[in-house]
């Protein structure tokens, strides 16, 4: 009994780590760049850099009480919950800053944490990251000491469709309507980002907007308040069919044929998959995005 408990710890730390790195790496990334500010700043000689008058970098959409640097931190640093908190306007952020804004809302809020959406979608990726880790070392996929079987698989399979089927379809739509276009307030891949943050938000329940879009019309209110209902609900049915699926299997005894779920190598396991699946999945919208609006600079 010991024993298990022991293990269930470090699992646990496991976890924690993982969503650690998920929640700081892009505060980080963004605090550099909106730090760095916009360099097209130059060209018109502007004076980007810190000093005792200015807190330098991109103060675009910032308050001066914070800078840049701290405006990203608490922007971004709320990304991955249900609060949708901003203390600065993300439309002006320079593109890999609004990549940092993005990023937590498209993986499903795992980090810190979605009101419940946060726990059972990283629980989500750990069974995912198991059966895969399973396939590569040939060892049995368990968890918790549940054996991730065919029935699980499936649905793990479906919860990772069903947001990016959502968002993606909702972006896709509002792209090809001239009607839906015009709401933007900038062309080319900065509007395209507006958009696809739009529809992102409401199926991730993030509750913040990118602004620039108007999405007061009878086209956005109703796409998005459709993608809100499908992006809310049905992940929780699914989560709901695989806790289901798996309290009905037995415990097994843990043995030499486990795959190890804790330490450090199970934690960089698990950190790829979740960057992988998210990133083959939204990447050619990222690419159309705010990938092009950095290149465009």
């Amino acid at each position: 009994m010991y024993g298990r408990l022991v293990g269930r710890r470090r699992q646990g730390y496991t976890i924690v780590a993982v969503m650690a790195v998920l929640w700081l790496a892009p505060m980080v990334v963004a605090g550099v760049v909106e730090g760095n500010g916009n360099p097209r700043a130059d060209a018109v000689t502007v004076n980007r850099d810190a000093t005792a008058e200015q807190p330098g970098g991109n103060m675009e959409g910032k308050e001066a009480r914070f800078g840049p640097v701290a405006s990203a931190h608490i922007t971004i640093g709320t990304m991955g919950t249900s609060a949708g908190i901003t203390n600065s306007a993300l439309d002006s952020y320079v593109p890999v800053g609004g990549a940092s804004a993005l990023g937590p809302i498209l993986l499903g809020e795992i980090s810190p944490g979605g009101v419940g959406s946060g726990l059972y979608g990283i629980l989500v990726y750990i069974l995912l990251a198991v059966f895969i880790g399973g396939l590569l070392v040939g060892r049995t996929p368990e968890y918790l000491g549940k054996k991730v079987l065919g029935t699980e698989v499936k649905l793990v399979a479906l919860y990772v469709l069903v947001l990016p089927v959502v968002i993606l379809a909702g972006a896709a739509a509002s792209v090809l309507l001239s009607t839906a276009t015009a709401s933007a307030l900038n062309p080319g891949a900065h509007g395209f980002t507006e958009i696809f943050y739009a529809f992102a938000s409401a199926a991730n329940g993030n509750g913040s907007a990118f602004a620039g879009l108007n999405a007061n019309t009878d086209w956005y209110n109703t796409t998005l308040g459709v993608v809100m209902l499908a992006g809310r609900f049905l992940p929780m049915v699914v989560a709901l069919a695989i806790a289901g699926s798996l309290a009905k299997s037995r415990v097994f005894a843990r043995s030499y044929a486990t795959m190890p779920t804790s330490g450090p190598t199970f934690a960089m396991f698990l950190l790829s998959v979740v960057l992988v699946v998210g990133g083959l999945t939204y990447l050619p919208a990222l690419a159309l995005g705010p990938a092009a609006d950095q290149l465009g600079l």
